[in-house]
């Protein structure tokens, strides 16, 4: 690492992933706006695997466009174990964050079983699909945007943002207002309500196939679309996007007030809304912001589908 870098450490906090909150995602986020205005090369961020999607999400809304490259990288496995992804993950990271052409908040995890190539994915655009392989970080609907395999990096993807950019921005802010919720056959509609109850203020909803979810659940959705709680749809497929104008059931909920996600992932888009609900001053400003492309989160096909089921 010491070839590749002159590097400064610190620790942020120690805690399981599956412990980090919007609070951790906004310290994050200020510590590295600290480190990027203060003229560091690259930034790079250590992270548990498993909510680590979530928080490179989060850090791609909150540090838009940035000058240099934010790079988030764990390990599926110890580095006391002989088959650890530790260092070569770690070492990709590093090479990314100094010398990569580019300036994205991105992730660097092993591409397959193997040592030789790491893949660096979007950070609204990663999924962990295995619960241990060493490649079990994919790019969802989209491909890594790099590659870092034999000491060089290759670019994957046109139109990175540029090291060096003068557009960055720096908009932290997230809140705790927003629910991820997955539906599943025989789901009552008084769970909307109860999370409602709760104060939250934006659903991200993980529907069936094309964006579905029971006939049932339409009235307490409709009910709590004109109280003024956002709800998007998002599939649980892995891939492919959302059309809810193929069978009556997305109609009736388009009718209803809920709004198509189309490619979005489920856990990028309850990050937005969680980023968007921080700033926006009613539903209509929330229904703005999450249908606007920040950082990748939506697909080159995605906003004239989105405009027109919007308007509908």
């Amino acid at each position: 690492l010491a070839e590749l870098a002159d590097l400064d450490a610190r620790i942020l906090f120690s805690i399981y992933s599956e412990d980090m909150t919007p609070d951790h995602w906004n310290m994050m986020a200020a510590e590295a706006d600290k480190l990027i205005r203060g003229g560091a090369e690259g930034v790079v961020i250590a992270h548990g695997t498993d909510t680590m999607g979530y928080s490179a999400a989060a850090l791609s809304f909150a540090l838009q466009k940035p000058s240099v490259p934010v790079v988030f990288v764990g390990a599926q496995r110890s580095s006391d174990r002989p088959s650890s992804d530790a260092a070569t993950n770690l070492i990709a990271a590093v090479r990314v964050a100094g010398h990569a052409p580019f300036a994205e908040v991105c992730v660097s995890m092993h591409a397959w079983h193997s040592d030789t190539v790491i893949a660096i994915h979007r950070g609204t655009r990663v999924r962990k699909l295995h619960t241990s392989s060493r490649d079990a970080f994919k790019s969802v609907n989209s491909e890594p945007i790099a590659y870092v395999s034999g000491g060089e990096i290759k670019i994957n993807v046109r139109n990175l943002n540029p090291r060096g950019s003068g557009d960055y921005r720096f908009e932290p802010g997230f809140s705790k207002d927003a629910a991820l919720i997955k539906f599943y056959p025989g789901m009552p509609p008084e769970i909307l309500e109860a999370i409602h109850n709760l104060g939250i203020r934006g659903i991200i909803l993980e529907g069936t196939g094309l964006g579905h979810v029971a006939n049932k659940l339409i009235p307490t959705i409709r009910m709590l679309v004109d109280e003024g709680v956002f709800i998007g749809m998002t599939s649980q497929c892995i891939f492919g996007r959302i059309n809810m104008r193929v069978y009556d059931t997305g109609r009736y909920l388009l009718k209803a007030g809920v709004m198509p996600l189309d490619d979005m992932l489920p856990e990028t888009a309850y990050v937005k809304l969680s980023w968007c609900l921080a700033r926006a001053r009613d539903l209509e400003e929330v229904k703005r912001l999450m249908l606007t492309p920040i950082a990748g989160e939506l697909g080159e096909r995605s906003m004239p589908a989105i405009r027109e089921a919007a308007v509908a």
